[in-house]
């Protein structure tokens, strides 16, 4: 089988690398990908959101398989355009995508259908949510922009000047641009937060590893949010309780509230919950795999993804038999100095070669190959991960191996799981 990945992060890589084990994986190609994911796959010059392109390519080559990563392009409908060539697709239609593309689509979803989350307001006037803030006064409270935002349209506002300061820039602004234009108000809850990343092919859900990310940029959780700066799975945190409840009351009903809507979803539902004392509640759906959760929670995958995809299209998840690893993943991000603000890139990278010898994995999110080696190119420049029997261990493996890794700038959490062990 040929195979086209869309996308160029640290994400996709760790898909490609899981593709790679499936004896079905003939050639693989992405799209645009990155310095080294250009070392486990042939990379393409067509831009992720380049649905033409993307159509284009995977016809010219008989593509078997694209597997649609990021979520703008399927926010943008490049499934609905593979699909109506004929082309087999792993990722949600345009109308499924809503659940990430659209926070307001997305709660009133939980709401008609009685999914466990936050209470909430949406607002499309700015003056009208700066009056509903001074009503309110309760804070904590979350500011949401309604639309796509790469991860950062979140304001959790300690104050009435921060929660007010976050809508104006939303909304009057345009600090997100048409997805600021519309904003939901969000009680803030209470409880450590998990994520729940399922495999869904309309018909059954099937949960994997859970996981536990960290997005603020320093040690502790402080600093401005990030894509994320590491992640680990299994979370302690998600009981067989947990599970089950979160099965019962939150992942079944939204598969059928998607379905009772004419939505029908196929692909990964990424599930962010918050663990209350009330129980788990949803914080927010992604359409698709998460960054950097799946840097830990594909390695632990040991059955065939392309297998598994490949039910997913043909909704035969019922009858495929998902079988995990033992033990933990743990992955450290490198980033760039400065990031999340203003970087510079183009620092050579050493000490790749040492840090996978040491049997960890290193997936490449912002780097470019050239004839002297690896230079960086993103805000988020490595991901680290490392198995291991028990989640300390994994902790100590990932770390041990990012050491081995330098380029001028770099930083990276020194915390990452240990708050958890």
């Amino acid at each position: 089988m040929k195979i086209l990945v869309v996308g160029s992060g640290g994400r996709e890589h760790a898909i490609i690398r899981k593709l790679k084990q499936s004896p079905k994986a003939e050639k693989i190609f992405c799209c645009p990908g990155n310095g080294g994911i250009s070392a486990d796959a042939e990379c393409v010059a067509i831009n992720a959101m380049d649905i033409e392109g993307v159509v284009n390519f995977s016809k010219e080559n008989q593509i078997d398989l694209v597997v649609v990563a990021p979520d703008d392009p399927l926010a943008a409908g490049m499934v609905d355009a593979l699909n109506a060539e004929g082309i087999m697709t792993f990722g949600p239609t345009k109308a499924a995508a809503q659940i990430e593309a659209s926070k307001v689509f997305a709660k009133d979803l939980m709401k008609q259908h009685n999914i466990p989350t936050a209470s909430y307001e949406v607002f499309d006037d700015p003056a009208k949510a700066l009056s509903y803030i001074e009503q309110k006064n309760e804070y904590p409270v979350v500011i949401k922009a309604d639309g796509l935002a790469l991860g950062k349209g979140v304001v959790v506002a300690a104050t009435i000047d921060e929660a007010k300061q976050a809508v104006i820039e939303m909304m009057q602004g345009g600090k997100f641009g048409r997805s600021g234009a519309r904003v939901l108000i969000e009680e803030c809850m209470v409880g450590r937060e998990v994520t729940v990343l399922c495999f869904c092919d309309g018909k059954t859900i099937v949960p994997m590893k859970a996981s536990q990310d960290h997005k603020r940029v320093f040690d502790g959780d402080k600093g401005p949010n990030t894509g994320g700066m590491g992640a680990f799975a299994p979370s302690p945190l998600y009981t067989r309780h947990i599970a089950e409840r979160t099965e019962r009351e939150i992942l079944l009903p939204t598969l059928r509230a998607m379905n009772a809507e004419g939505f029908t979803f196929k692909g990964v539902l990424y599930v962010g919950l918050r663990l209350t004392k009330d129980g788990p509640k949803v914080v927010e759906y992604n359409a698709r795999f998460g960054d950097p959760e799946t840097q830990v929670v594909l390695p632990l995958l040991d059955s065939d993804l392309f297998a598994i995809m490949r039910a997913v299209r043909e909704q035969r998840l019922a009858e495929m038999d998902i079988r995990w690893k033992d033990g933990a993943a743990a992955c450290v991000v490198l980033a760039s100095g400065g990031y999340p603000g203003k970087y510079e890139g183009g620092k050579p990278i050493s000490g790749l070669e040492e840090a996978e010898a040491m049997g960890a994995t290193v997936y490449h999110a912002g780097t470019k190959r050239t004839d002297a080696g690896y230079v960086t190119a993103g805000g988020r420049v490595l991901g680290v991960t490392a198995l291991g029997d028990t989640l300390a261990d994994a902790i100590h493996k990932a770390y041990a191996a990012a050491e081995q890794i330098h380029f001028d700038g770099a930083h990276m959490r020194r915390d990452i799981g240990k708050m958890d062990m």
